[in-house]
């Protein structure tokens, strides 16, 4: 009865979701279900099954370039792709409307304690261990955000000793005026400038998931990281750190401790490659360390495999191993993702441009990779970055631009010998090519089955 005694506070007032996506589509269904006048809102047309669907639940559809004219809603839900800043929900809050999201609602009526991860790497990683952990002891867990289902259509299913697990991006950040029970920021790196336009206001979107705690809540902080002094001045409740050096969850000659010293699990056990996945084990420690116990964590580390499009291992084709790793968006997070290889690399890489720069992924590449294959939008952006780099020679460092996923796997197939790795890692968006970093991985595996089935 929780969102239907919400709904029943704004009874006739006309609600409207800002976008088709996956969770606004299950929220607009359960909505309408339950008695609410709903309105969907897009710009592009949705499947004519969905759009049967909202007829006759009563739901209004508007879809087109003119989606947004003639707006007549009392309740807006803004989807996490319109930034909150921006000139339509401007005009709409000046017309004294309401504007929240379905995740800024989900937060005001869960029943249950309430972990959040952000951060600009790892993330979806570090949120999904935890809720392996959690899951682990036996506990009845609620996946969403980023990862997993909207949460908001399925309130009512929840308990007060559930736990929710939630991966929060910054543009789910910016408008939230509520913090989960425990924060975990996995680490602040340049990120989405080109919508954030700085990286203070990009700080300032992050930094939502701590400022609206209180004395009894728990923020879990990377100690490496440059902005980790300023978020636990910040922080109102307990704060714990994680990372390799004089953290209070550590690594110590070669095992993973918790803040109370108890040792968890060696290194060597925990399946999933690279340093950066010790960081995301140690964070996820740290928010479950009251919880859960050592053997739980230490079990999902010894077990799981890994999130896909995150250094994921695909094929190993005449003794070349194919790894996707979609998920690096970023110039820094494909640096990290280099860090995990000792073997020699030839690397697909480009995309659509955030308006990162890319010298030191540049220089990393110059430095360690056999052959660049880039494409999109920033493919010459980053070979600019590569030549001018005073590690660039180019007997070493071979560079191929191409306009498709098809040639670029077919090049660095042909560049590639045994031992080395194939690794999709982009340090860009994808939108100029594909919907979706997913997508893009998708796209990847798939012209590796091709290549590896003989059909290229």
């Amino acid at each position: 009865m929780i969102l239907q005694n919400f709904l029943n506070s704004y009874k006739n007032k006309k609600i409207a979701f800002i976008g088709v996506g996956v969770s606004h589509t299950q929220a607009i269904l359960k909505f309408a279900q339950l008695g609410a006048k709903v309105q969907a809102l897009d710009k592009k047309p949705i499947t004519p099954d969905l759009a049967q669907e909202f007829t006759k639940l009563g739901v209004e559809l508007k879809t087109g370039t003119d989606y947004l004219k003639d707006l007549d809603a009392d309740i807006y839900f803004r989807t996490p792709g319109l930034p909150f800043k921006s000139e339509i929900i401007q005009r709409i809050r000046a017309a004294n409307k309401i504007v929240t999201s379905e995740m800024e609602l989900f937060f005001k009526l869960c029943p249950c304690r309430i972990i959040g991860i952000t951060g600009s790497d790892g993330k979806t990683t570090t949120t999904t261990i935890i809720y392996k952990i959690l899951k682990q002891t036996g506990k009845t867990v609620h996946l969403g955000g980023n990862i997993g289902k909207p949460l908001l259509p399925y309130v009512d299913d929840m308990n007060k000793e559930d736990i929710v697990v939630v991966e929060l991006s910054s543009f789910q950040l910016e408008s939230m005026r509520e913090s989960p029970d425990v924060a975990v920021i996995t680490n602040l790196t340049p990120n989405h400038l080109n919508v954030h336009k700085t990286m203070q206001n990009y700080i300032e979107a992050k930094e939502n998931i701590i400022m609206h705690q209180d004395a009894f809540s728990k923020v879990v902080l990377n100690q490496k990281d440059e902005y980790t002094h300023y978020f636990s001045q910040m922080a109102r409740g307990r704060v714990t750190t994680f990372g390799f050096n004089q953290a209070m969850v550590h690594v110590k000659e070669g095992v993973l401790y918790n803040s109370k010293n108890q040792a968890i699990v060696p290194v060597n056990e925990i399946k999933i490659r690279g340093s950066h996945n010790i960081e995301n084990y140690l964070a996820a420690i740290a928010a479950t360390e009251n919880i859960v116990a050592p053997e739980d964590a230490a079990a999902v580390a010894k077990e799981f495999n890994g999130v896909e499009h995150r250094i994921e291992f695909c094929e190993e084709i005449n003794g070349v191993k194919f790894f996707n790793d979609s998920i690096a968006t970023t110039p820094h997070r494909t640096i990290t993702g280099l860090s995990v290889f000792k073997e020699p690399i030839v690397l697909i890489a480009g995309g659509s441009d955030k308006g990162l720069p890319f010298d030191e992924l540049g220089d990393e590449i110059a430095k360690r990779i056999k052959c660049a294959v880039l494409m999109g939008a920033t493919a010459n952006s980053i070979k600019h970055a590569i030549t001018k780099s005073k590690n660039f020679n180019k007997n070493k460092t071979k560079i191929e631009l191409v306009t498709t996923m098809k040639d670029a796997v077919e090049i660095a197939t042909k560049n590639a010998k045994e031992g080395d790795v194939v690794l999709l890692s982009p340090a860009c968006a994808s939108f100029d090519m594909f919907n979706n970093f997913e997508e893009r991985g998708k796209a990847f595996k798939f012209e590796v089955q091709n290549i590896k089935n003989g059909r290229r």
